[in-house]
C-alpha cells in the first residue's frame, strides 16, 4: 500500500471515523475543522445507532401530507416560509423520491450502512476512552395503539424486506418492561440489535483525541479551495496557505456544497434544521431509547439527562432556531410521561446533510483523482459514520470495499 497525505475536512462522526480509520491503514492524515470536533450536528443528534432506520423520511404517500404537516403546529415538519422560493425546487425533486420503488431502492441502499452499526461503532471506538460512550440496547417504537402501528405498514415492510425483525409489546407488558410510559402509549415495536451513545458530543471528542495520540493532526481552519494540478489533487487551501495533500476528503455536511463545487459536483443538497432539548434532574427517564412515533422525536436516557431529539425544519443555515419545535418537544414528552419535572432544560438547533434522495454520497469525485465524499447521511449521520469512515479509509488505500458502492456515487447527480 502507498501511503497517502491525507486531508480529512470535517469532524463531525464522519469525518472523524474516517480519519482515524486511515491513521490506522498507516496514512499521514489532518483533520480540519472549523470549530473542532463534534461542534455541529454529531453534538447534537438523537445518539442511537438506528440500525433499523432503512426507512427515510420521504416515504410513498409523502406528497398529499405535506400540506397538512407544515400547516399543523402539532406536526413535527416546519418550514423558514422565507426560504420556499429558494427551497421549492429541491423540495419538488425530494417529493419524486417518495415513490414505492424508490424508497425500495433506498432501503437496499442503506442497509449495509446502518444494520451492523453496533459492531461498526464498538470496532471503531475499541481500545480508546470513547468505548464507554456506546450502550447495546433494544430500541422501541411507540404507538398510541395497533391501529396507529398499522398506519405505518409502509415503513415497517420496508424493513422486513431488509431482514430486520421485531417483536411486539402491548400496553400491559409495557408497562412492566418500561412502567413510566402514560396511557398516551399504549403499543410498542421493539428493535433488538441496536445501540445507544451516552453522550455523543463527548464520544466523538474523544475519538478525535485518540486520533491524535495514534499521530494524526488535528487542525482549525476553515478550507476554502481544494488544489490541484492536471485533475489531481495537491492540498486544501486554508485561508492564505495550502497544505499539502494528495487525497482531500470532504465530510463537511450540510456546508459541503460550496467545497463540492470546487470539485466539479453541483449537490442538490440542503439542511433539515433538528432540534433537541435536554431534561436535567427528570424525574421520569425511560429505561430504553424510544421512537415517539406520534411526534417523530426519540426519548434518550443519556448521562445527567433525557435528550428529546427529532424535528424536521426546512430552511436555511443562518436563521436563528424556532421556538414552535421546543414547545412540540415539550408537549410531546408530556403526553408520554404524564407527571414529568426536571430541574433544568437546554435547547439546541443543528443542521443535518440532506441529499434529494435521501441516500449518502460516498466515494469517489468523477474526474478529480485523489478527492472523495462522505456526507449527505440525513438522519443517520451517527449510525452510518463508523462505517462510512471505514469505507473511505478502505478506498484510498486501494481496498475493495465488500459491498456496491453505485448507490452512493458522488457523481450520480450529473
Amino acid at each position: 500500500m502507498t501511503v497517502k497525505r491525507v486531508a480529512v475536512i470535517g469532524a463531525g462522526i464522519v469525518g472523524v471515523a474516517t480519519a482515524l480509520w486511515a491513521r490506522r491503514a498507516g496514512h499521514e492524515v489532518a483533520l480540519i475543522d472549523r470549530d473542532g470536533p463534534a461542534s455541529g450536528t454529531s453534538y447534537g443528534n438523537a445518539g442511537i445507532l438506528a440500525a433499523a432506520a432503512v426507512d427515510q423520511a420521504n416515504l410513498p404517500g409523502l406528497a398529499r401530507q405535506v400540506p397538512r404537516m407544515l400547516l399543523d403546529p402539532n406536526e413535527p415538519v416546519f418550514l423558514k416560509w422565507r426560504s420556499l422560493p429558494r427551497l421549492a425546487p429541491w423540495l419538488l425533486r425530494h417529493l419524486a423520491h417518495a415513490r414505492p420503488a424508490a424508497a425500495e431502492a433506498r432501503a437496499r441502499a442503506l442497509a449495509p450502512l446502518l444494520t451492523d452499526s453496533l459492531e461498526q461503532h464498538q470496532a471503531l471506538a475499541e481500545g480508546t476512552p470513547a468505548a464507554r460512550y456506546i450502550v447495546p440496547t433494544e430500541f422501541l417504537y411507540l404507538y398510541r395503539d395497533r391501529v396507529h402501528f398499522d398506519a405505518n405498514a409502509t415503513m415497517w415492510a420496508l424493513r422486513r424486506n431488509q431482514g430486520i425483525a421485531w417483536s411486539e409489546e402491548d400496553s400491559a407488558t409495557l408497562a412492566r418492561t418500561d412502567p413510566g410510559f402514560g396511557p398516551a402509549v399504549g403499543f410498542a415495536a421493539r428493535v433488538p440489535n441496536h445501540g445507544y451513545i451516552t453522550d455523543p458530543g463527548a464520544y466523538v471528542r474523544a475519538l478525535a483525541t485518540a486520533f491524535e495520540r495514534d499521530g494524526g493532526r488535528l487542525l482549525r481552519g476553515t478550507a476554502t479551495a481544494i488544489a490541484r494540478s492536471g485533475g489531481t489533487v495537491t492540498g486544501v487551501r486554508l485561508g492564505g496557505e495550502t497544505l499539502d495533500a494528495d487525497t482531500v476528503i470532504l465530510c463537511t455536511g450540510a456546508w459541503s456544497a460550496p467545497l463540492a463545487k470546487d470539485l466539479g459536483l453541483t449537490l442538490p443538497l440542503t439542511t433539515e434544521r433538528g432540534y433537541h432539548m435536554e431534561l436535567f434532574g427528570a424525574s421520569i427517564t425511560p429505561r430504553r431509547p424510544a421512537m415517539i412515533s406520534s411526534g417523530a422525536f426519540v426519548a434518550t436516557p443519556m448521562e445527567g439527562r433525557l435528550r428529546l431529539a427529532g424535528i424536521a425544519e426546512f430552511g436555511d443555515l443562518e436563521s436563528a432556531p424556532s421556538r414552535a419545535p421546543f414547545r412540540l418537544l415539550e408537549r410531546g414528552i408530556r403526553r408520554v410521561l404524564p407527571g414529568i419535572t426536571w430541574e433544568e432544560s437546554r435547547e439546541w438547533m443543528g443542521h443535518r446533510p440532506v441529499l434529494v434522495d435521501s441516500t449518502p454520497a460516498i466515494g469517489p469525485v468523477p474526474e478529480v483523482s485523489g478527492a472523495y465524499l462522505g456526507l449527505g447521511h440525513d438522519h443517520v449521520g451517527l449510525t452510518g459514520g463508523a462505517k462510512t469512515g471505514r469505507i473511505l479509509a478502505q478506498l484510498i488505500s486501494d481496498q475493495r470495499p465488500n459491498l456496491d458502492l453505485s448507490p452512493y456515487a458522488p457523481g450520480r447527480f450529473g
